[in-house]
């Protein structure tokens, strides 16, 4: 009997063991040696879209020459704690749409044909047009995506959408800004959702990977869907509720000892 209980905790034990997380389903890129080196294969610049509000902002030496081909700023007010009546008044820079044929409708130029165009080839384009054109001598003209977002859900510590200043942006910075992944994400199957030329599609990647770097969805895109899965613990744990699953424990930790007890006494 004491050999059969001996055997029976040690089996036991083991399964816990076994169902604990291990170490390869967690660690980020564990195929890349240390200190290698990998060339970028491409400098990343994203294209304007339909539906890119484009903030776009003309100077010159001569400011009055300037005035017409800039929007009017927003002015609105956002109320505080300290003074939640009158709040705070900000000014934000009014942007031009991208409507569905792809166009902006700029000052003076007109109707401008913008989708697929990096911010530098635009720039450079109305740059060109105000000299050409003869509006003004010496424009700097600057441009920025005032709705670049990204949305991250599924098991992270902070799920939700983030606007992005930058107009570049990788998988691991948006897993990072939503506080990386929680215990139970699969590591192995991020999914990265992504709509452009009328299409939608789903790139997964496996961060465990340095082939993470060589996918198209590593850098993402104006409004990507990152999405992480539960594993399979989370799923088999979606049925208890965390009073019960403290309950549980507690279980296994009592049927644990009094077996020890039975074993050696």
């Amino acid at each position: 009997m004491k050999i059969l209980l001996s055997k029976f905790f040690l089996f036991f034990v083991g399964i816990l063991i076994t169902s604990c997380v291990s170490r390869k389903e967690i660690v980020y890129l564990q195929d890349m040696p240390p200190f290698e080196r990998q060339k970028i294969p491409h400098e990343y610049e994203i294209k304007i879209q339909k539906d890119d509000l484009l903030g776009i902002t003309v100077n010159s030496k001569n400011p009055e020459l300037a005035l017409p081909f800039n929007l009017p700023m927003i002015s609105y007010q956002s109320a505080t704690k300290s003074d939640p009546i009158s709040g705070v008044v900000s000014q934000q820079l009014q942007g031009h749409l991208v409507d569905k044929e792809g166009n902006i409708d700029f000052p003076m130029l007109g109707k401008i044909h913008v989708e697929k165009f990096t911010r530098m080839e635009l720039r450079d384009l109305i740059q060109r047009r105000l000299k050409e054109e003869d509006y003004i001598k010496d424009p700097i003209v600057t441009i920025k995506f005032l709705n670049f977002k990204v949305s991250v859900l599924g098991e992270v510590a902070h799920p939700g959408t983030f606007t992005i200043t930058s107009d570049r942006l990788t998988l691991l910075e948006a897993l990072g800004m939503a506080g990386d992944l929680t215990i139970y994400g699969k590591r192995d199957r991020i999914a990265v959702l992504r709509e452009s030329n009328g299409e939608r599609e789903i790139i997964f990647h496996d961060l465990r990977s340095k082939d993470l770097f060589a996918s198209p969805g590593y850098y993402l895109q104006q409004n990507d869907v990152v999405y992480v899965e539960p594993n399979k613990r989370k799923a088999e744990q979606s049925g208890i509720n965390q009073n019960n699953s403290v309950g549980v424990w507690l279980s296994v930790a009592s049927l644990i000892t009094t077996i020890g007890v039975l074993i050696f006494k």
